[in-house]
């Protein structure tokens, strides 16, 4: 079979829809939805983390396997310090079909799709779309992908005349078409869709909180340096009206304590100080990491006192 014209970019139009804009991960089954022409299609593949449907000469999709913290995979995909995307060979031959797919896509400038795993039982997917093969670091077995749109393709990009831009602009890329969903699906998913504080469960009101700011050395993408919250919380807890010790009690600055207002200060803040959070992952290796609280927790008291003065 011949790749259809316009597979990819129904595809891709198809999972945008699915996802809401790419903030909700999706299941095996609901992937498997999609029909092309009337026909039910398969977009993400079971066995190997390349998807290069028979006769289609460039491969159509890649995938990466859910892991909980301190869990290696068989292949780790990073975001190097370029900004540029780091995607396995599949095994240690170039010639496999498959990496001669994802090869292919790169020459011929097609889109892909990525399923980055975030959740298991049932596996659910981050599901990042468009990206391309943009080159290949053959000593270290591996492609190179950025999350650009095709306007700004990493081959327009003078890094000899722009190398300190262009890095900083395909990492900004990286965080907002990759870390930034990949981490809020994660962390969403380990809380069951429900806010630690208040326990609200309707995701599109629902962030993922970094604990540690993504911009410190200690702020790592990973679901123990994450919290659910509604953008209420989430809010306060960035701007430390609220505080979580590494107990998981929750404390409200004194000062707001003893102000008066309406009943979203009183109901949403106030009455929730001195309370432990109401939902923390079922799996202990999701949960907050205990020095990250207490990091911020520090920054928060210092703020308490500072604002007091």
């Amino acid at each position: 079979m011949v790749e259809p014209n316009g597979l990819r970019e129904t595809a891709i139009s198809w999972l945008e829809m699915r996802t809401d804009g790419g903030r909700d991960p999706l299941t095996r089954d609901e992937i498997q939805d999609f029909e092309f022409d009337g026909e039910q299609f398969k977009l993400q593949s079971t066995q190997q983390g390349i998807r290069k449907p028979a006769g289609f000469s460039a491969a159509l999709s890649i995938q990466t396997v859910f892991r909980r913290p301190g869990q290696e995979r068989p292949y780790e995909d990073v975001i190097g310090d370029d900004g540029l995307l780091r995607y396995m060979w599949r095994g240690n031959d170039p010639t496999f079909p498959e990496n001669v797919g994802l090869r292919n896509a790169m020459e011929q400038k097609l889109p892909i799709i990525w399923f980055w795993g975030v959740g298991m039982q049932p596996a659910r997917f981050q599901v990042i779309a468009p990206v391309y093969v943009v080159g290949e670091e053959p000593n270290e077995q591996r492609f190179l992908l950025t999350a650009t749109e095709p306007a700004a393709d990493i081959s327009e990009i003078d890094f000899s005349a722009h190398e300190f831009v262009a890095k900083r602009y395909l990492t900004r890329m990286a965080k907002v078409r990759v870390h930034q969903p990949v981490f809020r699906a994660t962390v969403l998913t380990a809380y069951e869709n429900r806010c630690a504080v208040c326990n609200l469960a309707h995701p599109s009101l629902l962030d993922a909180a970094h604990i540690v700011a993504d911009g410190d050395e200690k702020g790592i993408a990973s679901v123990v340096n994450g919290l659910a919250m509604c953008k209420i919380h989430h809010a306060a807890f960035d701007r430390y009206f609220l505080g979580v010790r590494p107990d998981y009690t929750v404390e409200i600055r004194h000062d707001l304590l003893e102000e008066v207002d309406g009943p979203m200060l009183r109901h949403g803040l106030q009455e929730i100080h001195g309370q432990k959070l109401m939902t923390v992952p079922k799996v202990r290796q999701d949960r907050p990491q205990a020095d990250l609280l207490k990091f911020k927790y520090d920054e928060f008291r210092t703020a308490a006192k500072l604002d007091v003065v």
